[in-house]
């Protein structure tokens, strides 16, 4: 039987949720019957991710659409809570709401902020108070660690900033990326796998150290050396079927020189 909803031209939010409750309805949807926090949790990183890629293509039309994916899990969590009596909707609006004015007291109070970094500061103070903490590391442990490894990173580094614990210009973080370096050089020669591990772990950190004195995002500065690592990589393998060769078994030498060519290709 199916569940009965009017058809409009244009739907609301408080629409959004009631198709929600009846897609979760015994009359509605088994599979989102189903459906808990945790089955749907890697869904919302997704989604999340999707919504990126539209910002950074510039896609409008994607971007409105992803927009709403992620929507889509916020509801879908919200009701959810809901039905156990936990919290709904409702509250999830009412603690942002709250949570943006506490934090904009130089628009919704007496507070003066007249540059990004006050607004800044003023944050990280009133987030500390409302932790109940006065300790600076705090801002530090809540950054959750589900975030990709050099976003966090950077987060990390750039809080610490904010207290005056960085070096004064990008010469600092350069030696200490030399220094890395040289420490996982030494751990490699000497064999110590737990050693080799520690210090890359401390040579990604002292490079995502650099990008924020370059003005850099880490993430996307990889990300486009993948793409086009994966570009050159595909048009390396186009060169070898035209020359006739197999790059399984191809020379490192014929490769390299193919890399070059596909590298020249680009400028």
């Amino acid at each position: 039987m199916a569940v009965a909803f009017e058809q409009k031209p244009r739907y609301t939010t408080e629409d959004l949720l009631e198709i929600m409750k009846a897609l979760r309805s015994p009359e509605g949807c088994p599979w989102d019957r189903e459906q808990t926090h945790e089955s749907i949790r890697s869904s919302l990183i997704e989604e999340a991710h999707e919504l990126v890629e539209a910002i950074d293509d510039r896609d409008d039309a994607e971007m409105c659409e992803e927009l709403g994916d992620v929507l889509l899990q916020v509801v879908f969590h919200a009701e959810m809570a809901a039905e156990e009596s936990r919290f709904c909707y409702d509250d999830v609006v009412d603690g942002i709401c709250k949570k943006l004015i506490v934090r904009h007291p130089h628009v919704f109070g007496d507070v003066k902020a007249d540059t990004a970094g006050e607004v800044l500061k003023n944050w990280d103070a009133i987030k500390r108070q409302t932790k109940g903490t006065t300790a600076q590391s705090t801002l530090l442990k809540h950054l959750p660690r589900t975030l990709p490894a050099l976003m966090r990173a950077a987060k990390v580094q750039d809080r610490a900033r904010r207290v005056g614990f960085d070096w004064p210009s990008v010469d600092g973080a350069l030696q200490a990326l030399e220094s890395e370096t040289a420490e996982l050089k030494e751990a490699i020669a000497q064999g110590d796998q737990a050693a080799i591990d520690e210090e890359f772990g401390d040579l990604l950190f002292s490079a995502v150290n650099v990008s924020r004195f370059i003005h850099t995002e880490a993430e996307l500065a990889l990300s486009a050396a993948t793409e086009k690592f994966i570009r050159r990589f595909t048009r390396v393998e186009e060169l070898a079927a035209q020359a006739g060769l197999e790059m399984s078994s191809a020379s490192l030498e014929e490769l390299d020189a193919l890399w070059d060519k596909a590298k020249s290709e680009e400028t």
